[in-house]
């Protein structure tokens, strides 16, 4: 897609598909899905090993948890949340990708007729990334084939047409690299133009449905030129900065080891892309881990930093990753809570 092209494109998407044209996103990913994560051992395999995680064969979401989070979500002004479906969901097209409990289209359509009649925008997540696509089963190994391709064309429809059409959809795209994907069992990813011809694939099965593609920005990280040369910008990027090495924000290589990841919220900025920059309660790798500093910290410091450095005209927002399942109470769920908590106060403080 050309560069007028492209530009024409994310303009029409930003005047169509705007859900008041003046409202400010504060939106929560949750996992009502689980599967994203792990592919030491296929799906039908449920014994641990190692105390590695497995890809279950069931549904790990608790309805009461759901429900309270939710409900708070609406308490503290939320208005959109991000569901992370996976294997959540059942998809008519392709029935072999549910699990025990998946949830069928009608009882998924009168969830999301109650989280709009709560004031919240329901907004499907599905993560084609080759490190957090356990959900697709068998396909997850047959990436770039022609089945491949069917597949994921038939899962974007079939969320969309449950759904609604929403008006974005969020891809996914994070983490896949080597140093991510050479500690799993089964090593998968995309390098070069084969990444560019799946990323760009997905973007256009979520177009075609008259949605707006939504995806996490990490790809551009250390090639920051030939991702906003390439990448459409009628795609919303969600930049994630969680200050890992507690080397704040400052832009000095020197001082931040990380200072390639806040640059991204500049270079998208001047390249024109709308941004919904994503922060997290949950304590990244690195010196967060070593120090047990924690992550409270993280969102109250992202909020104001982006929207001082980020124009007006494409700040759509902001979402907020608590990084957690939802089918245990404890420590877990108690981050959860902590998060729309931190999240609403970055906000609120940030005036």
């Amino acid at each position: 897609m050309g560069r007028l092209a492209a530009a024409g494109t994310a303009a029409a998407f930003r005047n169509v598909l705007a859900a008041d044209g003046k409202s400010e996103i504060r939106a929560v990913l949750l996992h009502p899905g689980c599967n994203m994560w792990g592919d030491w051992k296929m799906p039908d395999e449920v014994a641990e090993k190692d105390g590695r995680e497995y890809v279950p064969n069931h549904i790990r979401f608790d309805a009461a948890i759901w429900n309270e989070m939710i409900a708070h979500m609406v308490e503290r002004k939320m208005n959109m949340v991000v569901m992370d479906l996976g294997e959540f969901m059942e998809f008519p097209s392709h029935p072999e990708l549910a699990v025990k409990g998946s949830w069928a289209p009608d009882r998924m359509k009168s969830e999301l007729k109650k989280l709009r009649a709560m004031g919240l925008e329901p907004i499907p997540k599905l993560n084609f990334s080759a490190t957090h696509d356990q959900w697709l089963k068998v396909y997850h190994r047959m990436i770039s084939t022609p089945q491949y391709y069917q597949v994921v064309k038939d899962v974007i429809r079939d969320t969309a047409e449950i759904f609604g059409t929403p008006r974005l959809f969020h891809l996914g795209w994070d983490e896949e690299r080597v140093s991510y994907a050479n500690k799993k069992g089964h090593f998968t990813m995309r390098t070069g133009e084969l990444w560019w011809k799946d990323f760009l694939y997905t973007v256009k099965c979520a177009e075609g449905c008259g949605c707006r593609a939504w995806v996490w920005s990490d790809y551009g990280w250390r090639r920051n030129e030939e991702y906003v040369a390439r990448c459409p910008k009628s795609v919303v990027q969600s930049n994630w900065y969680y200050d890992e090495e507690l080397g704040n924000y400052s832009l000095d290589p020197k001082i931040n080891k990380h200072a390639h990841r806040l640059v991204q919220f500049h270079d998208l900025d001047k390249a024109g892309y709308d941004q919904i920059p994503c922060g997290t309660n949950w304590a990244g790798a690195g010196a967060r881990w070593k120090n047990k500093t924690g992550g409270d910290d993280i969102i109250g410091a992202l909020v104001p930093y982006c929207r001082k450095n980020i124009s007006k005209e494409h700040l759509m927002g902001f979402m907020m990753a608590p990084w957690q399942f939802l089918d245990a109470r404890g420590e877990s769920y108690d981050k959860q809570m902590k998060a729309i908590d931190l999240f609403a106060a970055a906000l609120e403080n940030c005036g």
